[in-house]
């Protein structure tokens, strides 16, 4: 990846969504069914992309592709709040 991805504005709701998608392997249809939202004030997937937090991998369908993080959760979670706690999503 050739830019670093934009970690000064993570939300509680991205964190979230980068836990879960870092929890097992995602199809961009699984995704889509789970996270996809018509609030313009919440466009979580159209934020992960465009901050270069996620990608589509692999070939086929578009549906069929796997979402992919590029950055450690903990990179993330010690950014959102600055202790490296998280907000207490994680227990």
């Amino acid at each position: 990846m050739s830019e670093s991805p934009n970690l000064e504005a993570t939300s509680l709701i991205m964190v979230q969504f980068l836990a879960w998608v870092a929890d097992r392997p995602r199809s961009y249809a699984g995704t889509m069914e789970a996270w996809r939202t018509n609030c313009p004030r919440m466009p979580i997937w159209e934020n992960a992309v465009s901050d270069g937090l996620v990608t589509l991998e692999g070939g086929g369908s578009m549906r069929a592709r796997k979402v992919a993080s590029h950055i450690a959760l903990a990179a993330i979670m010690q950014r959102a709040d600055g202790s490296g706690e998280c907000f207490g999503v994680f227990g």
